[in-house]
């Protein structure tokens, strides 16, 4: 049976924030869905469903924007039962592992009662398809035989949470296995990034983020001269230089591994894929690639570790490449250091 060519309608929670607004411009892109972008636009921009709206125009794509919180469960209830959509993709959460710990509520609240509004919604409404925006966090600090900086770690390894953000997401992963086991119509995937990075190649949207925390971003700032200096937040961890090693994405890698999990589930079960690249930089690793792609030598300054950071966090991204067809195609350290770069001067020339 060939499949209709009416264009399938997707629900984006989060859109006008970093990684869903990247992944909206590759949907536009691939033109085989009509897109709604529902924002509450805190942490969201308005600039940036502006510049989508932009490109949407150009490429003569739909797109829809509704300014909604997803706290206010009448009003998502009645917006799934006055429209028809094939998907979710769900990136609408808190994300800051240190205000998790600061503050557990607003995290459980946000990203775990409100996703389960939002499935119960999808279920009662026939929206067959998820997308959950996950998080490494979910496996917390590995233990010592997963600490591997060649294997990375698999989906079936134990996922512990040492932070309530990590354990917020945990929590909406199990609420969407067991919905899916209750209700066989209803399907996800649930996409556990490592650390997201850099920006849109083409400059049109980037990482806006007031008071970012990311460490490529913040170099970036720093670079060019918005911060001061850069922290690097513990030297002795049980790592190579001392510093915490990560598995740093490319945000345009991680747009397309959501294309991909959505074409995966059309016609496959539920799953989880890790998505990263299956090697780490540590923290000063990082810091030495910003200051040679932008010339400048600026000051680092050590401190004391922070709440909830494990030392290594490195993906095994088999799964997902055995499984879809996504391959990397911003695999290096240098590119990702350099789109930020270029974003963070574009943001500050627009503010100049």
């Amino acid at each position: 049976m060939q499949e209709s060519t009416q264009k399938k309608r997707i629900l984006v929670t989060g859109g006008a924030g970093y990684i869903g607004s990247h992944v909206v411009k590759l949907l536009l892109e691939e033109g085989r869905h009509e897109i709604t972008i529902l924002d509450n636009l805190s942490t969201g921009f308005q600039e940036t469903v502006d510049a989508l709206m932009q490109i949407a125009k150009e490429q003569r794509r739909p797109l829809e924007f509704i300014q909604k919180d997803l706290s206010d469960w009448e009003e998502i209830a009645a917006l799934m039962q006055n429209n028809t959509y094939d998907a979710i993709m769900h990136f609408a959460a808190s994300l800051v592992v240190p205000e998790s710990v600061e503050n557990p509520l607003k995290y459980y609240l946000n990203n775990t009662a409100n996703t389960v509004n939002l499935i119960k919604c999808a279920v009662e409404n026939n929206v067959r398809n998820f997308i959950f925006s996950s998080t490494a966090a979910t496996y917390g600090e590995p233990d010592s035989h997963l600490v591997d900086l060649q294997t990375g770690l698999k989906e079936t390894d134990p996922a512990d949470p040492i932070n309530p953000y990590g354990m917020s997401k945990l929590m909406s992963e199990r609420v969407l296995k067991d919905t899916a086991f209750a209700y066989p119509d209803f399907k996800y995937v649930a996409l556990r990034y490592f650390n997201v990075a850099g920006s849109d190649p083409d400059g049109r949207i980037g990482q806006s983020t007031n008071n970012a925390t990311l460490l490529i971003k913040v170099a970036a700032e720093t670079a060019v001269g918005k911060r001061e200096k850069i922290y690097i937040f513990g030297e002795d961890y049980p790592t190579p230089d001392g510093t915490g090693v990560r598995d740093y994405i490319h945000v345009m890698d991680l747009a397309r591994a959501h294309i991909e999990a959505l074409h995966y589930l059309r016609e496959n079960q539920s799953t989880v894929f890790n998505v990263g690249y299956g090697r780490g930089f540590s923290v000063k690793e990082v810091i030495e690639t910003m200051k040679k792609v932008s010339s400048v030598n600026f000051p680092v300054e050590i401190k004391e570790r922070r709440a909830g950071d494990p030392a290594i966090l490195i993906a095994n991204n088999t799964k997902i490449k055995q499984a879809t067809s996504w391959r990397p195609q911003y695999d290096d350290l240098e590119i990702i250091c350099k789109t930020t770069l270029e974003w963070e001067k574009k943001l500050k020339e627009c503010k100049q």
